[in-house]
């Protein structure tokens, strides 16, 4: 039998915005609420990132016992390349029918089936540190309503999430932020020449940073960016062709089209 690993993640940033009813007693307990999880991704310089995944599970108690877990029973199990779902594209990893109440976390369980391709075109297992299978405690302290559906969108970073060692190995550790959708904006565009495919810095006024990067055809679309103004800056090897485009105004639930973005040449 195939060993089950359960990973606890670094969280880069968590926005969730489930909202709540003056009185608790109308809605908890009663009637069922709706709970996807996806997948998504912030690219990384491979051409392959591999993630196995075997079963998304949510805790209904303000506890870390172990009691209380629930395995969301729709689960679409299989090794995902995650550099499949940036720029905007994601995946539907599990969603569950859950009774309407609290839930606190949630948490991954991984194979053991995890690679990196590097540009070269080799393959190396993923090694998860031995330190890294205590299981992911990730709060969330979300009150689902009943006859509502709740998306948590895992954002994987998948450049951060591989970190390679002296040996010439690479270990998991991965780092995500979890987005709620239904009140994050997100800013979008093409970049022109698309040779470059800068990286991108979405920045707040509080110096809080976001970032991706555009793809083969030029487009970029960073999700999860709060409403608010943002400079955002493309960076480039060398940064002969950086540029950067100050005073972008994010609207709540709205995606910001910058157009096309001409990099110097």
């Amino acid at each position: 039998m195939k060993r089950k690993l359960i990973i606890p993640f670094l969280l880069g940033g968590l926005i969730f915005g489930f909202s709540s009813c003056d009185s608790e007693s109308e809605n908890e307990g009663s009637g069922t609420s709706q709970l996807q999880v996806r997948m998504t991704d912030a690219p990384g310089d491979y051409e392959e990132v591999n993630i196995e995944i075997e079963s998304v599970q949510v805790h209904t108690e303000d506890t870390d016992s172990e009691e209380g877990w629930i395995t969301l029973d729709e689960i679409n199990p299989g090794i995902y390349n995650l550099l499949d779902f940036a720029n905007g594209q994601d995946t539907l990893l599990a969603s569950a029918e859950l009774p309407a109440g609290n839930i606190s976390q949630i948490r991954l369980i991984l194979g053991d089936e995890n690679t990196v391709k590097l540009k070269s075109g080799e393959v190396i297992d993923l090694k998860t540190p031995s330190g890294q299978t205590s299981g992911v405690k990730l709060d969330v302290n979300a009150t689902l309503e009943s006859d509502v559906t709740y998306v948590m969108l895992l954002d994987f970073d998948a450049a951060r999430s591989v970190v390679a060692k002296g040996n010439g190995g690479y270990n998991l550790k991965p780092v995500i932020r979890v987005i709620s959708q239904a009140v994050a904006g997100g800013i979008r565009g093409k970049v022109t020449p698309a040779e470059y495919k800068p990286g991108i810095y979405v920045i707040s006024s509080a110096n809080d940073t976001l970032g991706g990067f555009a793809n083969e055809a030029g487009d970029f679309l960073i999700k999860g960016v709060p409403a608010g103004s943002y400079t955002v800056k493309f960076y480039t090897e060398g940064a002969a062709h950086d540029t950067t485009v100050t005073d972008v105004v994010v609207s709540q639930n709205a995606i910001k089209d910058l157009g096309t973005v001409q990099l110097p040449e």
